[in-house]
């Protein structure tokens, strides 16, 4: 099994701390999705996060622009493969990555929804890495929901945002007996609104 590449050996010192934290994060986003089952020879000869920072740009803006992108060939490549590896299964596969991407509610936000193994009890429990999500009104928040048929099925969580240029990461959890074309997406909940609200995150298929 290849190891990452080191965070602090790529990135290097002289990165302003906030930057770095934010870097970080993005980093962590794409370890969590780890290497996709099987590329094409097109995505073969794609970015990784090693090649995109051994060169250090002169300006940190290019950098996370850089990053961004290679989260969404990893996310991208992801999906791809567990559509055709899995397709045909009787239930939802542990392991799940899901790349969200922002509808025109939210352009140029990304996420990625790591579903891990069901529990005895029949939960499981999910990982979201999301980032570009605007900071919403006092009492205002996002819900991961549950998708099946096409239709918002039940809520799996809740989150805040600290604002588009901040990065959260948050556990989950989905209750319920999954089904193999289940999926999911994220709302935004405004004050006062407690049914459903405008999807914000869709799956990048």
């Amino acid at each position: 099994m290849t190891r990452p590449p080191d965070f602090d050996q790529v990135v290097g010192p002289d990165v302003d701390p906030r930057e770095e934290a934010r870097l970080r994060n993005v980093h962590e986003m794409l370890v969590v999705a780890g290497p996709p089952p099987e590329l094409s020879p097109e995505m073969a000869a794609g970015p990784t996060l090693a090649m995109t920072l051994h060169r250090r740009p002169a300006r940190v803006r290019h950098r996370v622009a850089l990053l961004a992108a290679a989260l969404a060939l990893v996310g991208a490549a992801f999906v791809a493969g567990y559509i055709s590896g899995n397709g045909g299964g009787d239930g939802l596969s542990s392991g799940k990555v899901i790349n969200l991407v922002g509808t025109k509610a939210a352009p140029g936000a990304l996420a990625s929804l790591r579903v891990e193994p069901v529990d005895a009890a029949g939960n499981w429990p999910m990982k979201l890495a999301v980032t570009g999500l605007a900071k919403l009104p006092a009492k205002g928040y996002y819900t991961v929901y549950l998708m099946r048929g096409g239709k918002l099925f039940a809520p799996c969580g809740t989150f805040v945002s600290a604002g588009k240029t901040h990065d959260a990461s948050v556990w989950l959890n989905a209750p319920y007996k999954l089904k193999p074309h289940d999926t999911w997406v994220v709302t935004r909940q405004m004050p006062g609104h407690h049914e459903a609200g405008t999807i914000v995150l869709r799956p990048n298929v």
